[in-house]
């Protein structure tokens, strides 16, 4: 720390000092600015390569009269266009600055200083931080084959805990949860323990899915009142510049999210966005069967080259490279294909690849070909 920063070092809140801030993907901006490259892949976020539904560019374009009005803080037409799409109540849901704010929200109205937040290791980073920002004890369950050990974490349960994140399909190593391994987890916990699942790829792990083994988790509501469902659109979406996620839960917890909640929280273009997008399934299934092409398309070319990889129920998959891993990424970086080390998840051995359009696929993998070639 520098001297200005160490003056106001014994004010700041301690649970603040030891977070770890999340590191999002590399921009596309960065790299050119960098290295002056004029082409890049961006592989790195898993972002859907298809942008938006051009319906959703439509209804922005013409939102855009009203750009000096604040937006509607209840999100009312969003509300009732997700209830009609999900089968819910419109008290059952929460919008958010992107799913993470609601991630937090969650921490924040449920969990404080003596208590207990349950995640898995190698989950979704804003967990943790969640349980530091209320200084709340994060518990770290060992995954097993890079997932959710679920009866480890029935078994880290103890009377100080508030509050369980589970990833379904987890980020960032895209291990999918059955029906099976997911209804005797949820079974078996406390009933005034707070379950968040995470269905951020929920879109893409349903098209993987040919044995329907997989849970919806608003399949479950009516029967775990302590189960809060968080979703996002941006993914499958292609609305991740516009930050609006959504959680699904009984009435009663959605309240006192909504009770915490900032006022404004989603931006009107954020809104429109989000009503129209829910409304253009078509542009949602083209951007699956891209997804599914563009996994075959990389599992096959790393089959090619002899390269582990995690089976994958997402939108990205988690390439082996071993004690290369960073060095291939630079390298990678140089050749203009931004993907995603995972050193700071203690996937040090790792690379997650999101998957892009036919094209900036293939440029990942003449780009690894080369990097490869040059070790």
């Amino acid at each position: 720390m520098t001297e200005l920063n160490q003056l106001f070092c014994d004010r700041v809140q301690p649970q603040v000092l030891g977070i770890h801030p999340y590191i999002p993907g590399k921009p596309v901006s960065e790299l050119q600015r960098e290295l002056g490259l004029t082409y890049i892949s961006k592989l790195a976020s898993n972002e859907n390569p298809l942008g938006a539904s051009p319906n959703v560019l439509t209804a922005v374009q013409a939102a855009l009269k009203d750009i000096a009005r604040y937006p509607d803080g209840s999100a009312f037409e969003l509300k009732k266009t997700l209830s009609e799409f999900l089968g819910v109540k419109t008290e059952q849901l929460a919008i958010g600055n992107g799913s993470n704010e609601l991630l937090e929200l969650v921490a924040r109205v449920f969990a404080s200083a003596g208590d207990e937040v349950i995640y898995a290791q190698y989950g979704f980073a804003v967990y943790p931080i969640s349980a530091q920002v209320v200084g709340a004890t994060g518990v770290e369950v060992p995954a097993v084959d890079w997932g959710h050990d679920l009866e480890a974490m029935l078994a880290a349960i103890t009377d100080k805990t508030k509050l369980i994140y589970i990833a379904n399909p987890n980020n960032p190593t895209g291990t999918l949860l059955t029906k099976n391994q997911w209804e005797s987890f949820i079974s078996q916990v406390p009933k005034e323990i707070i379950v968040v699942l995470d269905e951020a790829y929920i879109e893409y792990a349903k098209s993987f899915d040919d044995n329907n083994h997989y849970p919806d988790g608003c399949d479950y509501l009516s029967q775990y009142p302590n189960l809060l469902i968080s979703r996002t659109f941006s993914k499958a979406y292609g609305l991740a510049s516009l930050r609006v996620g959504y959680l699904v839960g009984g009435g009663e917890i959605i309240q006192y999210i909504n009770q915490l909640r900032a006022p404004f929280n989603v931006n009107h273009f954020a809104q429109v966005a989000a009503c129209s997008a829910l409304s253009d399934q078509v542009f949602v299934e083209k951007s699956i069967r891209l997804n599914q092409q563009g996994m075959r398309q990389i599992k096959e070319a790393l089959a090619r080259l002899g390269i582990d990889y995690i089976p994958s129920s997402g939108n990205f998959i988690c390439i082996d490279l071993g004690d290369k891993a960073l060095e291939i990424n630079q390298a990678l970086l140089k050749e203009g294909v931004i993907v995603r080390p995972l050193a700071n998840y203690g996937l040090t051995q790792f690379l997650r690849v999101s998957i892009g359009t036919q094209v900036e696929n293939q440029h990942f993998i003449d780009a690894l070909k080369v990097v490869l070639k040059n070790e």
